[in-house]
């Protein structure tokens, strides 16, 4: 057994405890150390946070009092003991009894022959490597529209003038009948164009103009709107952190970016009782991107959040919920959410949706202002 492992099954059992306790303690992920009938003897701090319990209400449970009947961690940890072998299981479902929450992880089950029998039990929460990943999928949704862009752009728009001028010298000799055909294709290929037009978005490239931006007051812009036009019956909520310090971030973007996904909040919200909005705002250091375009590694320490009420996105739709096209609306094009997505890659920054039926989360993590940007 290695001296990691041995000082883990120490802090477990008790000996050995001031430096294999800190040890445990030191690791990001729960930790259970079970006995063979799948009892918990000990766990670290990571491990009681998780289970939103202490390790003194825990110690003595079995593993299936906290789990719901039929829980795949359980067959896990059986495999693990009665075959005596490791055995990983990768984003399994997990819930809890009596709360709603349900969540994606990984779950590595290692049994303990030496000294004392029993099994380690390590959970490995998704979130962070997922929104890692989703990051690099909008980056490249973006991209591929880009060139459609350009191609949409060069290709379609220069004929659908010739299409719209035709029409409308038809319209000057046809009767009123023919008027009305005449009009429907000067209306369907104006519409086209406008499609192009804001798909034309994507294809700008050149550097986003930044500065210090007071990020409440683009929310309370952007709140302003709200209540004014599409979310008049809307409830809004904050929770603000004010003592954040300025994004670094183009101003007009950001209003653009939140607009959008606030719009989109308060039309899932047509149908609830008692729609809601919440706006977020909070300081989360550790996170570390590349920024595109230079070699520099960016810190990503702000994250905002928008947050409804609503029915939830369905689950087989989120993998691909900024990736254009994809849309919900019956009469939506499916780039508002892919715009925003690019908006955010060019500031170097991460979006993230979480959703279940009563709360759908679109979280932002982007760069604080730095006083040395001023002399970039």
């Amino acid at each position: 057994m290695s001296g990691l492992a041995r000082s883990l099954l120490n802090a477990a059992i008790g000996s050995d405890a001031p430096s294999a306790n800190a040890i445990l303690n030191a690791l990001p992920h729960p930790v259970l150390f079970l006995n063979r009938a799948l009892e918990i003897k000990s766990m670290n701090q990571e491990a009681e946070t998780f289970f939103q319990s202490s390790s003194t209400v825990l110690k003595g449970r079995t593993l299936s009092s906290l789990l719901p009947f039929g829980s795949p961690i359980i067959d896990v940890a059986q495999q693990a003991i009665h075959r005596n072998v490791p055995v990983f299981e990768y984003r399994v479902a997990i819930a809890f009894q009596g709360r709603a929450d349900e969540r994606r992880i990984d779950v590595n089950a290692v049994p303990i022959s030496e000294d004392v029998e029993g099994l380690v039990l390590m959970f490995l929460e998704r979130t962070m490597t997922e929104k890692l990943d989703r990051q690099l999928t909008h980056r490249g949704a973006a991209r591929t529209v880009t060139g459609l862009a350009a191609m949409l752009a060069h290709e379609i728009k220069n004929p659908l003038f010739g299409i719209r001028g035709a029409a409308q010298l038809l319209e000057t000799s046809a009767d009123e009948n023919d008027r009305t055909l005449t009009r429907l294709i000067c209306d369907e290929t104006d519409r086209i164009v406008r499609l192009v037009d804001r798909m034309e978005v994507f294809s700008d490239e050149r550097p986003v103009e930044r500065a210090p931006v007071n990020i409440h007051v683009v929310l309370e812009r952007v709140k302003s709107v709200c209540r004014t036009s599409f979310g008049r019956d809307v409830r809004m909520i904050e929770h603000y952190d004010p003592s954040l310090p300025f994004v670094y971030a183009n101003h007009d973007q950001l209003i653009q970016i939140f607009l959008n996904l606030v719009k989109n909040a308060a039309e899932a919200l047509k149908d609830e009782p008692e729609p809601e909005i919440t706006l977020r705002t909070a300081f989360r250091p550790g996170i570390r991107l590349s920024l595109p375009g230079t070699s520099d590694r960016m810190s990503l320490p702000l994250e905002f959040s928008v947050e409804d009420n609503g029915p939830g996105i369905p689950e087989d739709l989120l993998p691909h919920l900024f990736d254009p096209f994809i849309t919900t609306k019956t009469n939506g094009t499916g780039l508002g959410l892919a715009l925003v997505a690019k908006i955010v890659r060019d500031h170097g920054g991460v979006i993230d949706c979480e959703s279940r039926k009563g709360s759908t989360v679109f979280k932002i993590l982007l760069p604080a202002f730095k006083e040395e940007k001023i002399n970039e």
